[in-house]
């Protein structure tokens, strides 16, 4: 009796499909030239993973931050770590490769910009999620919803909504130093809070030059309008690049 007659169903869906169990028929030097199931199920998956993340960037990380580099890096990431996921897990490979990957990915640093601990959160969220989603290829999709859905509303409940109030900080460079003594802390905050006019809760006094009678102070104060400033913290000219 040929193999391929017996009753599949006495076997593991993994060694009914090695034993060639719903193989299109075609195929080039051992590999399939065409799996329609195949094709289909990663297709689907793959549009669902870049709507949440999608939903998750745009809703959630661009509407404070407002930075389009970020955008388009947080959804390519996206797409290619799916993508390169969904392969190694057709091709059955071990897990660990997957999650060498995944290391490699999470040590990146672009040298241009120092990712901030905001940016670096979302790209983690955005980088587990696609992990995920390719490697769940035996998940119920009901399952792979709910693990989605939870994800989308922790990021809305702590950066979507005020549950956790923002503090946002600010590197000014102070030229009235004789604030900056010891005991004049409650003067510095109200000339900084007068001057800038800004909700400011807490300041600290960092480098101070008594050559130019500066000093560099970081002011904690509430933002205005809810957004994430991109540039507060830089001090230098050649920084203000993009």
């Amino acid at each position: 009796m040929n193999l391929l007659q017996i009753n599949l169903q006495d076997f593991d869906p993994d060694i009914a499909r090695e034993f060639g169990a719903g193989a299109s028929g075609m195929d080039f030097l051992g590999v399939s030239l065409f799996d329609g199931q195949s094709l289909l199920t990663t297709l689907i998956r793959f549009v669902f993973n870049l709507l949440v993340c999608w939903v998750i960037i745009h809703f959630f990380y661009y509407k404070k931050a407002n930075r389009k580099d970020y955008y388009f890096t947080f959804l390519m990431f996206a797409v290619v770590i799916f993508l390169i996921i969904s392969l190694m897990e057709n091709m059955k490979m071990n897990i660990a490769y997957a999650l060498g990957l995944f290391a490699i990915f999470g040590m990146i640093r672009y040298r241009t910009e120092t990712i901030k601990i905001r940016e670096m959160t979302y790209l983690f969220v955005v980088m587990g999620l696609s992990i995920v989603n390719g490697m769940a290829l035996s998940t119920s999709y009901a399952e792979l919803l709910m693990v989605n859905l939870l994800t989308v509303i922790v990021v809305w409940i702590l950066d979507g909504t005020r549950l956790l109030k923002h503090t946002a900080t600010k590197i000014v460079l102070y030229d009235r130093i004789e604030n900056t003594k010891h005991g004049k802390e409650e003067d510095l905050k109200a000339d900084l809070i007068e001057r800038t006019g800004l909700d400011i809760s807490k300041v600290e006094v960092g480098h101070i030059d008594y050559l130019r009678d500066v000093a560099y102070v970081k002011v904690y104060y509430k933002p205005i309008d809810g957004e994430v400033n991109t540039i507060d913290t830089i001090t230098k000219l050649k920084d203000f690049e993009v």
